[in-house]
């Protein structure tokens, strides 16, 4: 399809934080040992990353896999299936090593702080990743940014904390079905900057119900306050099987005056964008992530929703977002044998040409763009000759080339929701089209 042609279904499509997306995976047949997974990896640069599906109430935009009020035994449970799985991975990988680390879901607050411990002591003694020598990420709600939990973070050496706010509004949260006060959310910031912890994210989201201009500045005014190093502004979705999915909500779709606005006022505050969501302190280094490369290397993922990515296949446990789906999919994992926990069950195997695409879609979609030589290096051809498609995005003042890479133009950058699923190839398109939610 041409890119204009393609831009007819609007600025917001998909958000392309990986590609292919869980709902292109289907089951493996047969199952892939993960020793033969990783066998002719470069497993020196990892990305670990540990998924923890449990969260104090469920957003009505979430479609992530997670659980709300699942009771102390399952908790209890997933920690020893998560271990058990831990040693199995290790066992697999070798003489791998470890360059990032995140603990995402869900949110792995949720965990008392004994249970971050367990967590993090796993980490360390099966894979040698330990947060103070890895810049390590963790996800956090407002209440759940307790100072007991921050203390075992800090103490660990957690390098970022990224906190789901999403808006300083009350009326706004609670159009998504989320119950939350302001003056928790200012309580929140407050303890995890006494804890010390040296880099802060804040998410929030522009399409709310209710949301104005003037309403959105708030917010941002609001976030400002606590100086964050990082800010993710996300417009609103409505997914199969969410809370507002199931409403079939619609809304006058103003999220692109809402986007350039936030970006605006960032920019005039001191933060530089990197890509279309991200904002980050101007006065900070803006140094690429150090050794790991989104682009090249690989992830392993640890816990029941978590993808592991290899060049030739990204692999995970089933995909689902209703509550039905996910207790079934997590009761299975508690009580697998270990010797499943050595095969890859469920994910996509990416071709040659699914490979590239990736590479073009993860460089493009940052600040930075698609480096023509690293490209070249990697696959030993040109780019723009591959996917003369690109050339459109100059053709409509969408790109252009700054050196030796091909850059979004900020009227490009702001269409990264549509020119990422643009990019995805007709066979990712038909397998994701294709799945069943569950």
């Amino acid at each position: 399809m041409t890119l204009t042609a393609h831009l007819q279904g609007g600025p917001y499509q998909a958000y392309t934080y990986g590609y292919p997306h869980k709902t292109a995976y289907r089951v493996l047949e047969p199952p892939v040992p993960l020793q033969e997974v990783w066998a002719g990896e470069n497993r020196r640069n990892l990305f670990l990353y540990l998924h923890v599906p449990f969260c104090e109430m469920r957003c009505g935009f979430c479609n992530l896999f997670t659980l709300v009020g699942a009771p102390q035994a399952l908790e209890t449970a997933y920690l020893d299936a998560l271990t058990r799985q831990a040693y199995a991975v290790r066992e697999a990988l070798g003489d791998a090593s470890f360059s990032r680390m995140a603990l995402g879901g869900g949110t792995p607050t949720f965990l008392e702080a004994s249970e971050l411990e367990r967590v993090f002591d796993l980490l360390c003694g099966v894979f040698g990743a330990r947060p103070e020598a890895l810049p390590t990420s963790v996800e956090s709600s407002p209440a759940t940014a307790t100072r007991e939990r921050l203390q075992v973070l800090a103490e660990r050496g957690v390098s970022r904390v990224s906190i789901g706010i999403q808006s300083f509004v009350e009326s706004e949260v609670r159009s998504v079905g989320r119950a939350q006060r302001t003056a928790e959310v200012h309580a929140a910031l407050a303890q995890i900057r006494a804890a010390g912890i040296a880099n802060l994210n804040l998410d929030l989201i522009y399409g709310l119900a209710h949301q104005t201009p003037d309403t959105w500045l708030h917010s941002l005014r609001e976030a400002l306050q606590w100086l964050p190093e990082e800010l993710f502004l996300y417009p609103l979705y409505v997914r199969p099987l969410t809370g507002i999915g199931r409403l079939g909500r619609t809304w006058d779709d103003e999220r692109l005056e809402l986007y350039r606005l936030g970006r605006d006022f960032l920019q005039a505050h001191g933060y530089v964008q990197t890509s279309m969501r991200r904002f980050q302190r101007a006065a900070l280094p803006l140094g690429s992530e150090p050794e790991y490369s989104c682009q090249l290397d690989g992830m392993v993922g640890l816990g029941c929703g978590a993808r592991s990515y290899t060049r030739g296949l990204h692999y995970s446990s089933e995909y689902a977002v209703g509550a039905v789906g996910v207790r079934d999919i997590l009761q299975d994992f508690v009580t697998r044998p270990d010797a499943d926990f050595q095969l890859a069950t469920h994910g996509a195997r990416l071709n040659a040409d699914e490979q590239r695409r990736r590479f073009v879609l993860q460089s493009l979609l940052h600040v930075t763009g698609l480096s023509l030589p690293a490209y070249r290096a990697a696959f030993g051809s040109s780019a723009l000759a591959d996917y003369p498609q690109l050339g459109e995005l100059a053709a409509q003042g969408l790109a252009h080339q700054s050196g030796a890479a091909l850059v979004l133009t900020p009227a490009g950058l702001e269409l990264s929701d549509a020119l990422g699923p643009w990019l995805y190839s007709p066979s990712v398109q038909g397998l994701s089209e294709a799945y069943a939610w569950r």
